[in-house]
């Protein structure tokens, strides 16, 4: 009994105590409920604050860029307005250019009529005599620029290009030999003319068969003419002349031998003279046919000069060119000794000696340069090279000084003639002489038609005229006198 009593008090003391400890935990979930919440509103209520002040500063931003899209509209619409305004007042300038431009072209216009009826002239014909007027004035302009430049040149030029070619000429000194078409034959007497002409003609009629030479043999004491073209023919009929005379047995047999030994000589001497004159330039591996083709211009003349030692004259004075300005002085030399090597050949041989000389230095393997030169001396080509350009300056100086060339009287009448020709062929021409054995020209004019500016314009034409139409040594002078002679009588 006691034990039940005690187990229902141990039961309910259990139970209330069970009971008391749900309701502490009861009150404690409820504590914890009630923390939880606290702790989520604050939370809540952070978050919240936070993104009301997120939201305050964006509000704010977005007032700033309000505020400043509103003051750039305000500020659009004021330089739209200040460009609407400026587009009115450019209309208006412009409708005021405009109505001053009709202004001034009815003003013009009544000024052009006013002109046109006081000084008597249209508008074309005002123009007309303004574009002559400026046609003369630029054209005394360009004569006078022209004037000065000549000057100019001349003083730069001229004076360093006569110190070369004086120094060159000083250095250069060969004799020229003038030969012709006949030869004379000195005899012992009178007696030995019929032992050449030989029974029946016999003799002369072999040793002009032999030697293609004529001889003639006339009154003139104790002398024969040998007449060729070709002077080498003319050399061995000479030679051989002179051994048939000093031997003095004459008949078709003995001519025979005389006429080959003079011709085994003179091939001896053309090739001698060709070694010579290679030596004597200081030229090495020229070809030996080459050389005693150049040998052969010892007996060839051309205007009375002796074209080997012409050739030889313009390989040097080539040569010293070269070496006064610093071109090639080996190719000047060479190239000045054989820019007449055609001529050897252009006797028996089709062409002019300028393609016989080309065709014999390729045929016999001359450099390009040294062709090009022979080509371009007598400008059948234009010379590219300065050794070209030397070698026809060399050639023109050998050529044209004074005693190199020998013309017929007939051809110095004709060029004198045609000098006057040339100056009275144009207008207002008074007189015209040829001088200074046709070095100059003198041409006297109308004063009248012709003032200073015309009368430098005809010098310069005339000058041209020349030297298109005429072929002449050296330079000729053309000089146009225009005077103006008052007179008065006094009583």
């Amino acid at each position: 009994m006691v034990a039940c009593v005690l187990f229902w008090r141990d039961s309910r003391r259990g139970k209330r105590e069970k009971e008391q400890l749900l309701k502490d935990l009861e009150e404690k979930n409820s504590l914890y409920k009630k923390e939880a919440m606290l702790a989520a509103k604050e939370a809540v209520q952070k978050d919240i604050e936070k993104f009301q002040e997120e939201t305050k500063e964006r509000r704010h931003e977005l007032s700033k860029l309000e505020a400043k899209l509103t003051k750039k509209e305000e500020q659009l619409d004021q330089k739209e307005q200040e460009i609407s305004g400026r587009e009115t007042e450019l209309q208006r300038k412009m409708d005021e250019v405009t109505d001053k431009e009709d202004y001034l072209s009815e003003v013009l216009q009544k000024q052009l009529q006013e002109l046109e009826r006081i000084s008597g002239l249209s508008i074309d014909e005002a123009k007309n005599l303004l574009l002559e007027q400026l046609k003369v004035d630029l054209q005394q302009e360009a004569n006078n620029l022209i004037r000065e430049n000549e000057n100019h040149i001349r003083e730069v030029s001229n004076e360093k290009a006569q110190e070369i070619l004086t120094t060159v000429m000083q250095r250069c000194a060969i004799d020229q030999v003038i030969e012709s078409t006949v030869t004379s034959v000195s005899l012992p007497s009178d007696e030995m003319k019929g032992r050449i002409i030989g029974r029946e003609g016999r003799n002369i009629r072999t040793l002009e068969t032999l030697t293609g030479v004529d001889l003639i043999i006339d009154d003139t004491p104790e002398a024969v003419v040998l007449s060729c073209f070709d002077p080498i023919r003319r050399e061995i009929a000479k030679l051989a002349l002179e051994k048939l005379v000093a031997d003095g047995r004459i008949h078709p047999v003995r001519i025979e031998e005389m006429v080959e030994k003079a011709r085994v000589e003179i091939e001896q001497k053309i090739k001698q003279e060709g070694e010579n004159a290679v030596m004597e330039m200081g030229i090495m591996n020229l070809n030996k046919e080459l050389v005693k083709t150049l040998g052969r211009l010892y007996y060839r003349t051309s205007y009375g000069q002796n074209v080997l030692l012409h050739s030889l004259e313009v390989g040097h004075i080539a040569g010293m060119l070269a070496s006064e300005i610093g071109a090639n002085v080996k190719i000047a030399k060479r190239a000045g000794l054989l820019h007449d090597i055609g001529k050897a050949v252009d006797q028996t041989q089709e062409g002019t000696h300028i393609e016989l000389g080309v065709e014999l230095a390729r045929k016999y393997g001359e450099r390009e340069e040294i062709i090009h030169a022979i080509e371009a001396h007598h400008d059948d080509v234009t010379a590219n090279t300065v050794e070209a350009v030397l070698v026809k300056l060399a050639d023109a100086i050998s050529a044209g000084r004074p005693g190199s060339r020998r013309d017929t009287l007939e051809i110095y009448i004709k060029r004198l003639q045609k000098l006057e020709e040339i100056a009275l062929s144009y207008e207002g021409i008074k007189q015209s002489f040829a001088v200074q054995a046709g070095r100059e020209i003198r041409v006297i004019v109308q004063p009248d038609k012709f003032d200073d500016i015309a009368s430098t314009r005809l010098a310069r034409d005339i000058a041209k005229r020349i030297e298109e139409e005429l072929d002449y040594p050296g330079q000729i002078r053309v000089t146009v006198v225009r005077e103006v002679r008052t007179t008065e009588i006094a009583k």
